[in-house]
């Protein structure tokens, strides 16, 4: 798939810009590729990044082939993602060290971090590279192809070391832990936190507790029938559907599958339904944390989860776990009878307005969640991008980044919705979005309905003719994302010719979010603390994949 770059006029413009220090370009499904010594890293990703406009490290791929290592540096533009292009860094087999993009985008330092813990590849001039989802006495990396999977690991107690050393006269800080099994963490997060007083001074994310596997279980699936079912596992707070849509966008790209137009209503109705269901937990576990609002706000988002889990059971048959999507379509046809199912949409869309209007007396009015999320938690558009930030959480701090607008797929750009952002950068913000997100998503919903009711019967097509057995051609590679609930949710995928993956990376939005706490919460209070890992919705099972 390679090939040597001449002169100036064959190379892609967004090469052009270092094309003096390119070996030689790929062409991936996505974007262009190209391919640079292990020690131009940061020259030649600060120059794209200053030249190119490309500000936006969306994902880093690492993985081992028989005679190389490899990084591939995924690297956008927040203001136009369709401009995107691949960075690839071999490194040799016997010594696989490259130099570290973090001095140029640092939510780099997270994913290499990972590709080191996994793969085994060492970034020089990194600033903590070390193990992130596995103990520091791990031995081997368990992505690499000499991995003894059978060796015995002995995980020593070790007391957790201070995070900073504290030269000043007068009181030490204090060290304390948070999580990982606390309900205001949201799930098995781990923080280690140094206290100044009552300011947190550092915060230190430990993540790896909960072990998904999830693409490793993609890669022994097929691409026809197997993988499908797992997306829906990477998010349990509803958006399944939308990380099915996923992996579709990215498989059906790769395969070159044509999706008919009557099932990308379906699929955009049922992701927005998705979306508002992430939504509702979202805001009702933020008021169980910011204001101890179990009896009204709590309950209120628990019943109006269960109305669009309802819906969605009448269209996918479950009310969790979906496996609703195919490649090239959906499962099957809207339930019988239609009239019944999209009164039954309507009536949840038109009650909607007068709930929205509640939650928003109970909780944005409200005294004690405006003193605790106003000026808390802050997060510049600046450092949003540093951090490869998406979705609600950049959204909030001014930062216009959508990809059903910005990057379309299924419907969403023959229809009337608006991106929504908010300029206070702050937890107040992050809350504000989710609200408003709600209501154009039943926008969109209530225009797939009418779409859906005047559907000629017989062009109702749900899904394209795919062969039984996908076999893409080798080393075809492609990186694809989705507006998922709670961010861009990417999926790399490289094939060697068979009917599964060779690789399969899944780019979760709570990685870079979870990431960015040390920059939100330093200076602040442990109650903001709080309230910020809130503000942030992640879900655990897209960070530790």
């Amino acid at each position: 798939m390679a090939q040597t770059v001449h002169r100036t006029d064959d190379v892609h413009p967004l090469i052009e810009p270092i094309a003096d220090h390119v070996l030689s370009t790929e062409r991936h499904e996505n974007a262009p590729a190209a391919v640079i010594r292990a020690d131009e890293v940061q020259t030649v990703l600060s120059t794209l990044r200053t030249e190119a406009g490309l500000d936006h490290c969306a994902c880093v791929t690492a993985q081992e082939y028989a005679d190389r290592f490899e990084t591939i540096y995924h690297l956008r533009r927040y203001a136009d993602p369709t401009q995107e292009l691949s960075v690839v860094v071999p490194t040799a087999r016997e010594s696989p060290t490259s130099e570290s993009a973090v001095p140029v985008y640092p939510t780099a330092a997270w994913h290499e971090r990972e590709a080191y813990d996994l793969v085994g590849i060492e970034y020089e001039d990194h600033p903590d590279l070390r193990r992130i989802l596995l103990p520091e006495t791990w031995q081997g990396h368990p992505l690499s192809r000499d991995y003894n999977q059978d060796q015995p690991q002995i995980v020593s107690f070790r007391e957790h070391e201070r995070l900073l050393e504290d030269h000043r006269a007068g009181p030490e800080t204090m060290h304390i832990n948070m999580g990982p099994h606390h309900p205001s963490t949201h799930g098995v997060l781990h923080l280690n936190v140094q206290l100044d007083g009552e300011q947190v001074a550092a915060v230190d994310p430990d993540i790896g507790y909960i072990h998904r596997c999830e693409e490793q279980m993609c890669q022994q699936g097929t691409y026809r029938h197997q993988i499908m079912p797992y997306p829906d596992r990477w998010d349990w707070g509803g958006a399944g559907l939308l990380n099915e849509w996923a992996y579709a966008r990215a498989a059906e790209a790769l395969a070159d599958i044509e999706v008919p137009a009557y099932a990308q209503v379906i699929r955009t109705m049922g992701g927005e339904l998705s979306r508002i269901l992430s939504h509702m937990l979202a805001v009702a576990t933020y008021a169980l944390d910011v204001v101890g609002e179990f009896t009204a706000t709590f309950q209120w988002g628990v019943r109006d989860r269960e109305l669009v889990q309802d819906i969605l059971e009448d269209l996918t048959g479950q009310r969790l776990m979906f496996n609703y999507l195919r490649l090239g379509g959906v499962a099957w046809d809207l339930p019988e009878p239609r009239e019944a199912f999209f009164e039954k949409i309507r009536a949840f869309l038109d009650d909607l307005p007068h709930k929205l209007t509640e939650y928003h007396d109970m909780l944005t009015s409200n005294e004690i969640l405006q003193l605790r999320t106003i000026d808390t938690g802050h997060l510049s558009a600046e450092t949003a991008k540093a951090y490869g930030c998406t979705g609600p959480v950049a959204r909030a701090s001014g930062v216009d980044y959508d990809l059903r607008r910005d990057d379309p797929y299924g419907y969403y750009d023959e229809l009337d919705w608006s991106v929504v952002t908010e300029q206070g950068g702050d937890n107040f913000s992050r809350l504000l979005v989710r609200l408003r997100e709600v209501e154009e998503s039943a926008k969109i919903i209530g225009q797939c309905v009418d779409l859906l009711e005047d559907w000629p019967e017989d062009d109702r097509e749900i899904q394209a003719n795919v062969p039984r057995t996908l076999r893409p051609d080798p080393d075809t590679e492609i990186y694809r994302a989705v507006e998922a609930a709670k961010g861009e949710l990417g999926i790399y995928i490289r094939s060697d010719g068979t009917e599964t993956p060779a690789r399969f990376k899944i780019r979760g939005p709570s990685f870079s979010h979870v990431q960015a706490l040390s920059e939100m919460a330093r200076g602040e209070y442990v109650p903001d603390l709080v309230a910020t890992i809130g503000s942030l919705d992640t879900i655990m099972g897209e960070v530790d994949r």
